[in-house]
Formats: structure tokens, C-alpha cells, sequence
């Protein structure tokens, strides 16, 4: 699953999620696990996931205890911004009632009406009921780097789009940031592994299986992955592209000590890295 962990023994995953600072309030690009996933783990996560992917369920590493600890004020976040809504990366919503929540609206669509097999699993219907405010989005908008953005998110800087990348589910979108140092996109589940990325093109077996089991449509999450394969190398200097799972990028990100100060409009001031690991423990830096 990691290409590290050597037999098979437990691999090590991580939920890389972003709280970015504006004038405006916090924003949080994904939740990962809330507390409530923590406390009542039987309630939230169905039991295949939770038992095969054995997911370490710690209340410091919710994003509203890690958002504390960076001297927040969890009532600060105004807006989340969701990948998708995959149990592991929309757990926390909850935790943040008065947020307003962006998502494409064909996600949201295929998570309170699931069909099939892994899709009503996937999706936690006990999760979705925390907000007040859904604002959903269509595929529209000026191109990002050849990509379709949809733009002007509803309360949100100018600096924030989101950037269709459908396969892994229906409504999948990575969430591109610009600071003065670059944009970030995080590209959610649209890749596992940082070796997807590479010229050679490299994924353990195990997370390979896993994306083809869990995307609903091949040609979508294969063609845009390879796009974003382009971007990463074609636009190296413009764009830090890095995936929801991948611990190594999460890592190289960490250790960076970056201070991402305003953007051009000067309506953020800040991005965190914040995690939740899907194995051993690791303090936040």
C-alpha cells in the first residue's frame, strides 16, 4: 500500500487536509475524521472500510482539535471545501455547524442518493446532516492551466476554485489555491500515490486496486490523471500538485516551514497542513 512497510504489515496513509486563513475567516479544504467518527466509529464508518482500512481514531488529530491547537477558534471556520464526500475526507463537517459547505453537485447528489454496492459505503449519510448551508457547483467557468475551474465560490476569495477531476466518484473535484509563492491544487483522491505522477509512472498494487475498486468511471480518473501527470511536470514552477492520501508528500510539505503569506488580491494570509494518519502516530509539527 506504501511502498515502504516491508511483508504485510501495516502501511501508513494520511488524510492531508488544508486550513487556509482569510480576511473573511478560516477555510477548511477537507475534514478527514470528526469526533464523532472518533467516538462512534460503528455508527459512522461502515464496517468493511473501518476494518480494512483500520483507521487510527484519535481526537487530537480531528481537525477541530488541530485547529485549536494552532490558536483557532473552531467557530472561525466560515467555509469547508470538499474533495468529495468519501467518509474519510467529510467526517468533520459536523464539527463545524455554522460553515457553510462547497461541493459539486453531482457529489452531493450521488451521496444522499447512493446505488450500488460500494457506494452505499462509502458515503455516511450521518455525516451530511451536520450543516446548515450546502452551496453546490456545476462544471462552468474560465480554464485553469487547460482545466475546467468553476470560480467566484460563493463567499470565498477569488484566490480559491475548484477544479473538476471526475472518476474517483461523481463529483469529484481538486481545490486550487493561489499564494505568492505558486498555487497549490490538492488533488483529493484524483491519485493515491506521489509515483503516479512520475514520467515512469509507479503505484503499489494494493492502492492500485484499491482506486480501481473504488472509481466509478475508468476512463475519467485514468485521463485526468494523466493530465495532472502534465501539469506537475509541465508547470513545476506554477502549480504544487499532491494528493489526499500520500504520506510522503504530506511529509515534504510539513518539513518545508513554509509561510504562505497574501495572495494578489490580499484576501488570505495563510495555509496550515493538517492531517489525519491512517497508521502510526505522528505529532503535529
Amino acid at each position: 500500500m506504501d511502498r515502504q512497510t516491508k511483508g504485510i504489515g501495516e502501511s501508513h496513509l494520511v488524510c492531508h487536509c488544508l486550513l487556509v486563513e482569510t480576511r473573511e475567516g478560516l477555510v477548511l479544504i477537507d475534514t478527514g475524521l470528526g469526533l464523532r467518527d472518533v467516538f462512534k466509529p460503528q455508527e459512522r464508518i461502515d464496517g468493511l472500510f473501518r476494518n480494512f482500512l483500520r483507521p487510527k481514531l484519535r481526537a487530537e488529530e480531528t481537525a477541530i482539535r488541530q485547529i485549536r491547537s494552532l490558536g483557532f477558534r473552531p467557530s472561525e471556520v466560515r467555509h469547508i471545501i470538499l474533495t468529495h464526500l468519501d467518509f474519510d475526507h467529510a467526517g468533520g463537517i459536523d464539527d463545524f455547524p455554522h460553515a457553510q459547505v462547497h461541493v459539486m453537485e453531482t457529489e452531493l447528489k450521488a451521496a444522499t442518493h447512493p446505488k450500488g454496492f460500494i457506494s452505499n459505503r462509502r458515503y455516511s449519510p450521518s455525516q451530511l446532516t451536520g450543516s446548515k448551508t450546502w452551496n453546490t457547483y456545476y462544471q462552468e467557468g474560465e480554464k485553469w492551466f487547460g482545466f475546467d475551474a468553476v470560480r467566484q465560490l460563493k463567499g470565498l476569495p477569488p484566490e480559491i476554485l475548484m477544479i473538476p477531476l471526475f472518476g474517483h466518484t461523481e463529483g469529484h473535484i481538486g481545490v486550487a489555491v493561489e499564494t505568492d509563492q505558486g498555487w497549490l491544487l490538492h488533488a483529493g483522491d484524483a491519485y493515491f500515490f506521489q509515483g503516479e505522477l512520475n514520467k515512469d509512472y509507479s503505484c503499489p498494487p494494493g492502492l492500485r486496486a484499491y482506486q480501481t475498486i473504488m472509481e466509478v468511471s475508468r476512463h475519467q480518473r485514468l485521463f485526468n490523471q494523466k493530465r495532472l501527470k502534465d501539469l506537475a511536470h509541465t508547470h513545476h514552477k506554477d502549480v504544487r500538485v499532491f494528493c489526499a492520501h500520500d504520506k510522503v508528500e504530506f511529509q515534504d510539505l510539513k518539513t518545508e516551514k513554509l509561510r504562505l503569506l497574501a495572495g494578489t488580491s490580499e484576501n488570505f494570509e495563510n495555509v496550515f497542513w493538517m492531517r489525519r494518519d491512517q497508521g502510526k502516530e505522528r505529532p503535529l509539527q
